[in-house]
C-alpha cells in the first residue's frame, strides 16, 4: 500500500470519527445532521479513494470509484430532505442558534 493510500485512509477514518463524535455531542438534529453529512461523506469518500488508489482498475477499485459520487449525492440530498422535514414538523432549533434561514423561506 503506498503512502498516498495510507494518508487518505487516515484522513477518512479521522473525519468519520469526528462525524460520530458530532452526532453524540451536538445539541440538536440540525447540527447533528450537518456533522453526519459533511464529516462522514468526506471521510468515507477519502476511504473509497484510498481503496481505488490501492487496488487500481480492478473490481474493488472500480466499485469504490463508482460509490464516491453516489454517496456524495445521496448523502447530501438525504440530509437536506431530513432537515427540511424536521423544520416543517416543528422541531425547535437550539437556543444557541444565531440565524434561521428557513424562517425567511417559509413565509
Amino acid at each position: 500500500m503506498n503512502s498516498i493510500s495510507i494518508a487518505l485512509l487516515v484522513i477518512g477514518v479521522t473525519f468519520d470519527l469526528f462525524g460520530c463524535i458530532g452526532l453524540l455531542r451536538l445539541p440538536d438534529i440540525y447540527n447533528r445532521l450537518q456533522s453526519a453529512t459533511k464529516c462522514v461523506t468526506l471521510g468515507t469518500c477519502s476511504i473509497m479513494l484510498a481503496l481505488f488508489l490501492h487496488y487500481g482498475f480492478t473490481a474493488v477499485g472500480i466499485k469504490a470509484l463508482i460509490a464516491i459520487p453516489l454517496l456524495f449525492f445521496a448523502s447530501t440530498v438525504g440530509a437536506h430532505a431530513l432537515i427540511r422535514g424536521s423544520y416543517k414538523f416543528g422541531i425547535k432549533l437550539t437556543d444557541k442558534t444565531v440565524i434561521d434561514d428557513y424562517k425567511e423561506v417559509e413565509k
